[in-house]
């Protein structure tokens, strides 16, 4: 038994299925017949050829993008491709121990990071990360196939089969979780990470269970082991004996079975018992996730996280694939109603083309907007596309990681000359697109009544709030208990940003986890919430939540949550209310 942190509810019973074999990793792979090796010689240098072009093509767009700094980056990629020292070594490891060219590719790349490791001056010993991302490059080119998708990591994705199984990595990052996006996954382990991790925030997107944190799980797992996931208690069992196989495959339908009737609800109104509606909203990545979310009900999309689609881009997509993209996405939104997030790249989401900057702590560093405003012409681009995707429904438009009013009247400006140009230059677009301002930083939920004064609606991001207002990074395994959504600091700020909203009258939504949760959702319900975005997965729990409760009992118990003074006393309390409210649900909440 190894014990993490419960981040998706649910038990499953399965097969693992170890991150490397997905990402393309293995022993070095040897050429059976000598007679291959100039075939295999003439297929690296096809790569290094392809890569040579691909990469200057990119120079190209990102100098146009991004100005010439940006560029300069891959123009030493450029360099480093074309060494003669690299295609020497690499030609020695095919003809001398006969290794396919793939793998004498990461004997190099190994023996380059050995190397680097010694050198003492710090500067160059970062130059491996230039060096990898070219051998990604010349490897995603090696084993590419006429149709096949690229993972960005060496190699294609070879899938499992159809047969569902538990996915278990040290780590998930976001580009690899949308690499992942098609494999049969029926849950998730990892080893680093909490509630708000990018493989939690996976998981419940296609409500399967996940426990995160889970240490040195990758030593104990083979692939192909019998392994149970519950994802409500943390808990990981290895190899289970027949006796504790047999009773949690008993839990795992009796889950599903339950899970299976709430869609029931997809049709109905989400209400309280007394009358009082709310919005359930839900927050996409992608196409499939919007039509998850028409699947199980939701009125909207309250967050489309925009920066997974740079995230799967070599380069910055441009207007025009922007605007399709996210008129696709209103197009397929419940009732074509969506709130665009500009890009809220940095921190753990980073594309290359950005560069790169070795930062102490990026969650506190040069991320999101503070990105933006170095780099306008990107941030432009995307609110020109989304401007013009407005004429297909009813969309907003986002901004996060805002800390100061200044910031917020740049950003409306922006917007402002945005909407001139493009009507100088005769582009349709939507004129009445809201724009709003997203409160994740403590800063702006204590400044909140003067960022309503400049702004259309507010969307409070508990991820990003609950880590900034602990000082615990959420995907640390050793502070990510600090990083507890049920605490009196998270839920005493939320209530003042409400306040705050309710007293102008400004709409407000919840998009972090907290939305989806029950026993967090119950105290924002009793505080005044009406609109609530999450994962598609949690929508119909939520609906028979509101549905169990009538106003006065939520809001008798957001007041009493308010006056405890501990994690602990808040936790016990809602727990002991959820189960008054409905037992069931109380069992199948995580937070």
């Amino acid at each position: 038994m190894h014990k993490g942190i419960g981040v998706s509810p649910g038990v499953v019973v399965g097969v693992a299925y170890r991150v490397e074999s997905v990402l393309g990793s293995g022993e070095p792979q040897t050429l059976d017949n000598a007679a291959r090796i100039p075939e295999e010689v003439a297929r690296f240098d096809r790569a290094v050829e392809d890569t040579t072009a691909e990469l200057e093509t990119f120079v190209q767009r990102i100098a146009l993008e991004l100005g010439t700094p940006a560029a300069d980056i891959f123009k030493s990629h450029l360099q480093i491709v074309n060494d003669p020292e690299l295609t020497a070594r690499v030609h020695a490891g095919i003809e001398k121990q006969r290794l396919t060219a793939f793998s004498a590719l990461q004997v190099v790349m190994n023996a380059y990071a050995a190397q680097f490791a010694r050198i003492d001056q710090e500067y160059f010993r970062e130059r491996i990360t230039d060096v990898r991302d070219v051998m990604t490059r010349i490897g995603s080119h090696l084993t590419r196939k006429p149709g096949a998708a690229d993972n960005g990591n060496g190699s294609v994705d070879s899938h499992p089969g159809d047969e569902p199984v538990i996915l278990v990595a040290h780590e998930i990052l976001p580009s690899q979780a949308m690499n992942l996006g098609d494999l049969p996954i029926a849950a998730i382990v990892t080893e680093i990470g909490g509630s708000t991790s990018h493989a939690a925030i996976l998981a419940r997107s296609r409500g399967i269970p996940a426990v995160s944190g889970v240490e040195n799980i990758m030593n104990d797992v083979v692939a192909g082991d019998l392994m149970v996931v519950d994802g409500r208690e943390g808990h990981v069992i290895v190899r289970p004996d027949r006796e504790a196989t047999a009773a949690y495959r008993k839990v795992q339908r009796e889950f599903f079975n339950f899970k299976d009737s709430l869609i029931a609800n997809r049709d109905l109104p989400a209400v309280s018992c007394d009358g009082t509606q709310v919005e359930l909203l839900a927050n996409i990545n992608n196409l499939a996730d919007a039509n998850a979310a028409d699947t199980v009900g939701a009125t909207g999309v309250g967050l489309f996280r925009t920066e997974y689609l740079f995230l799967t881009h070599h380069d910055v997509p441009g207007e025009e694939e922007q605007y399709e993209y996210y008129r696709q996405i209103v197009l397929n939104s419940p009732n074509k109603t969506a709130t665009i997030r500009t890009l809220d790249l940095g921190g753990d989401k980073t594309v290359p083309y950005l560069g790169r900057r070795n930062e102490p702590n990026p969650f506190m560093g040069w991320r999101s907007i503070r990105i933006f405003f170095d780099n306008p012409k990107l941030l432009v681009t995307q609110i020109r596309a989304i401007l013009r995707a407005g004429r297909h429904g009813k969309v907003s438009m986002l901004f996060p990681m805002i800390t100061t009013v200044e910031e917020l009247r740049r950003l409306n400006t922006m917007v402002k000359e945005a909407k001139n140009n493009l009507k100088r230059e005769g582009v349709p677009f939507a004129d009445d697109v809201k724009t709003g301002v997203m409160v994740e930083v403590p800063a702006a939920a204590v400044c909140i009544d003067a960022l309503l004064r400049e702004t259309d609606f507010i969307s409070i991001g508990s991820n990003d709030l609950i880590q900034y207002l602990v000082a615990a990074d959420r995907d640390n395994p050793k502070v990510a208990h600090l990083c507890e959504p049920l605490s009196p600091s998270i839920f005493r700020v939320i209530h003042m940003v409400l306040e705050a909203c309710q007293r102008t009258g400004t709409p407000v939504t919840v998009c972090g986890e907290m939305a989806g949760q029950a026993r967090s959702a119950l105290v924002l319900f009793g505080m005044g919430l009406r609109r609530f975005s999450m994962s598609p997965a949690f929508i119909p729990q939520v609906k028979a939540l509101i549905s169990s409760v009538t106003t006065a009992q939520a809001e008798r118990f957001a007041h009493h949550v308010l006056q405890l003074s501990t994690n602990e006393e808040i936790r016990t309390y809602l727990s002991e209310r959820l189960r008054e409210v409905s037992s069931v649900l109380e069992a199948i909440d995580f937070a």
